[in-house]
């Protein structure tokens, strides 16, 4: 079957998703609107636990203690002339810690003067998580214990939240950040709500996947990963193929894999961190950090990428073309800063913008729920419900999440979800270097990307790409190239390998390779978000 690129509407799955991502945000604000009323209704009809004076700030609130929430208002005198002051509350759901108030002089480490309690709240706004501390005033030692101890019996009783974590830190990561962001933003908070840490440092590519394959992961109710998208994505790899070994899959074998044993979180301290913004809405450590101590899960699918019937990875996504290739040229630039090195990688590309000869098949997604051992069989039935498209091909992108980004607020993949059982396609023809160019712009705009002739989105549950020039891959141009027509000589190569863009690692590759959605398999600290909180970033270099 040859694409008839005249005939794809590539603006169906957008509309759709924009319709879909309105009735959500009606159906979440009915729902928030719904539970606030419940839970003020129950709340009230509710035998308060505690009730007690402290104060709050400057005044004296009376203060009650429920199952749900703390409600606290001011004092006052009765007197029908005057205005009556609105009181407040917390839920203790958004409650993280609770610690006695002492003050202390300089050095002193332990004991001092009682001054009352606290209690830390993560509050939010729009996608972020601050944290905020409300101070309960009380100078009686007895009553405070008393306090304190209920509130803790409570925070304790949330099963959800973890208790110890396996932290890995990358410390190259981006500008070389990551280690402070932990020490400085994350590592008070995980010290505040009293979870233990075990902290690796990592120290080469394919540590942290070396640690996970042997530690015992039944001492920790997570792991948390401190870097970019490359460095979240090998723990997540990790993780997974832990999962595999202990249940016994064959990896080397196209196979149904299992769920990964522990949640991930995942701390923002890298240069894109499209998996942080898609579980989180923004790249911000301590909103990534409370979603972790709160416990907020998010399951999320996951593609596998095979080649000759061997798993070579799991991920989030993968780019065949353009992203390949710029990704392998900013490889060979690897004494020069990243940020340099990327936009030098990204110019090179453009320049030396060439089509890949590609046969590009794939199972489009119906939504159903699927069996998973006739979804196996299918994938190698004669007859199986594969769609072919055989020409050149710019680039084709895989994805199993949004993608969302800086460089693309709606994402990269806009009209996926987390865990939709599908990953989104987008295969961009053969075309002018302007309009290539176009395309690429409109990811930091309002403007949909995917409305070119020469751009084709699909929802699917499997591709199966094979390069049709079985020469590989170069990014030098040769006279006779640079001369001949861009639109349709195609990249021929002498290495015998392809380059891929996993993750934004680096793989090559000589043939045919498979991909695959795995639903819910990974479990991310986290939450569904539909945009990011993020200010548009374009490119500098186009």
């Amino acid at each position: 079957m040859v694409l008839n690129r005249a005939s794809v509407s590539t603006k169906e799955p957008l509309k759709n998703h924009l319709l879909e991502k309105r009735r959500k945000g009606q159906q979440k604000q009915q729902q928030r609107v719904g539970v606030e009323e419940d839970a003020l209704s129950a709340d009230s009809h509710c035998e308060p636990l505690l009730r007690g004076i402290f104060q709050i700030g400057k005044k004296s609130h009376d203060v009650e203690l429920t199952t749900s929430r703390i409600t606290w208002t001011p004092i006052q005198p009765e007197d029908p002339t005057v205005k009556k002051l609105q009181g407040d509350f917390v839920d203790l759901t958004d409650v993280f810690a609770v610690k006695v108030k002492r003050r202390r002089s300089v050095g002193q480490k332990s004991g001092g003067t009682l001054l009352g309690i606290t209690v830390f709240v993560g509050k939010r706004k729009g996608a972020k998580l601050k944290d905020h501390a409300v101070h309960l005033n009380n100078l009686s030692a007895d009553h405070c214990e008393i306090w304190f101890k209920h509130l803790k019996d409570i925070l304790n009783g949330f099963q959800n939240r973890p208790k110890s974590l396996k932290v890995f830190i990358n410390p190259s990561s981006h500008k070389k950040e990551a280690y402070q962001v932990y020490v400085d933003q994350v590592a008070p908070l995980f010290k505040l709500a009293d979870i233990q840490t075990d902290v690796t440092v990592t120290e080469r590519k394919g540590h942290a996947v070396s640690v996970l394959k042997e530690c015992s992961l039944e001492e920790y109710d997570g792991v948390v990963c401190v870097g970019g998208d490359g460095s979240v994505a090998e723990v997540a790899h990790g993780l997974l193929l832990r999962a595999q070994m202990d249940a016994g899959r064959d990896t080397d074998s196209i196979f149904m894999p299992v769920q990964a044993a522990l949640p991930l979180g995942v701390i923002p301290a890298g240069s894109t961190d499209a998996v942080a913004c898609s579980v989180h809405g923004i790249r911000h450590p301590v909103t990534a950090a409370l979603h972790i101590i709160m416990g907020h899960k998010q399951a999320v699918d996951v593609c596998s990428v095979s080649s000759v019937g061997r798993l070579m990875r799991f991920c989030f996504s993968v780019m065949f073309g353009f992203g390949g290739r710029t990704l392998a040229a900013a490889e060979k630039l690897h004494w020069i800063p990243n940020t340099q090195r990327r936009e030098l990688a990204f110019i090179s590309s453009l320049t030396h913008l060439k089509p890949e000869d590609c046969e590009l098949s794939f199972i489009a997604s119906s939504g159903a729920a699927v069996d998973q051992t006739e979804w196996v069989a299918s994938l190698f039935a004669e007859d199986g419900p594969w769609q072919t498209r055989r020409g050149l091909y710019l680039s084709i992108s895989i994805m199993s999440i949004p993608c969302l980004c800086s460089m693309a607020p709606r994402g990269l993949a806009p009209f996926t979800r987390l865990n939709n059982s599908s990953m989104a396609l987008v295969a961009v023809g053969n075309a002018s270097r302007s309009e290539f160019i176009k395309h690429l712009k409109r990811y930091s705009s309002t403007n949909n990307q995917f409305s070119f002739s020469f751009v084709e989105t699909q929802c699917v549950r499997a591709v199966r790409l094979r390069p049709r020039s079985h020469c590989g891959w170069t990014d030098e141009t040769s006279e006779e190239n640079e001369e001949s027509d861009t639109k349709n000589a195609p990249i021929i190569s002498t290495e015998g390998t392809y380059p891929w863009n996993i993750d934004g690692e680096l793989l090559e590759v000589p043939g045919e390779v498979l991909i695959r959605v795995h639903p819910r398999i990974l479990t991310l600290f986290g939450s569904d978000v539909e945009e990011a909180e993020e200010k548009p970033t374009k490119c500098s270099c186009i």
